[in-house]
């Protein structure tokens, strides 16, 4: 158990619960602590599949984008070479992952998301996408490269550019998402999705499973410096800062 994560195994497999206040807003220390677990249960023979999921309502909103916006330079840096090695971690895992998306899962929630082989979301009045470009957030090569993974690069490309949002339904409808479930069955599914590829050889599932995500992967790793230092340096620019500081506004009004 974690600070900013839960984990239950049962049966052999890993259940990690984001738990970070409501929204699970992501910040350094929760990057750091879910990488530790997952780069730990990579090589635990007793751990055979995964599902990842949040709280009632959210999986994840994304970046905390009011701690991050008081980062100094070395902190923000540190930041982003972790969520970078956070998505290779992920994608990389050599068993089953499953996402059960247990509500809104915009930006850097369904950045998690589609690290994973399998999405499941709940239905109802919830979103899901990337929207970084309307924050000020340079997306990196290897986000446009995971996201066209699954939905296509030219669909891929205009969400991109517009930072497209999604009802469960339209996701499913995409292929952003594999399954629309009720949130009370939501993880029950998740479990059986991970056990249904758990039967299978464990080395041919986790090998085949890099060989067809090698070029992806790949490109997660050679972009790695270029990506940082291209966030980076958007990160600061005044017009960013601008834009942060009106969100951070807007979000601190609704809290309060």
């Amino acid at each position: 158990m974690g600070e900013f994560i839960r984990t239950q195994t049962t049966d052999h497999v890993m259940h990690i619960g984001l738990d970070r206040g409501r929204s699970n807003a992501m910040h350094l220390e929760m990057i750091v602590e879910l990488n530790q677990e997952l780069e730990r249960i990579k090589n635990d023979p007793a751990i055979e599949a995964l599902v990842l999921y949040g709280n009632e309502g959210f999986f994840s909103s994304g970046l905390d984008l009011i701690t991050l916006y008081d980062y100094n330079e070395s902190t923000i840096q540190l930041f982003w070479e972790n969520f970078i090695n956070l998505t290779y971690t992920l994608a990389s895992l050599p068993k089953p992952t499953i996402a059960s998306i247990t509500g809104h899962s915009p930006a850097g929630g369904c950045v998690l998301a589609i690290c994973c082989d399998y999405r499941i979301m709940a239905a109802g009045e919830y979103i899901i996408g990337l929207n970084e470009v309307p924050v000020g957030i340079v997306v990196p090569t290897s986000i446009f490269d995971l996201y066209s993974f699954w939905i296509g690069r030219a669909q891929a490309y205009r969400n991109l550019l517009e930072g497209k949002l999604y009802a469960p339904e339209e996701a499913l409808r995409i292929g952003l998402v594999d399954e629309v479930v009720a949130l009370d069955r939501i993880q029950t599914a998740a479990t059986r999705k991970a056990k249904s590829w758990t039967q299978y050889d464990r080395h041919a599932w986790g090998a085949t499973k890099l060989n067809l995500r090698r070029e992806l992967l790949l490109k997660i790793a050679e972009n790695k410096t270029e990506a940082i230092q291209q966030v980076l340096e958007q990160w600061w620019r005044p017009s960013t800062r601008q834009i942060l500081k009106t969100i951070i506004e807007n979000l601190t009004k609704k809290k309060g």
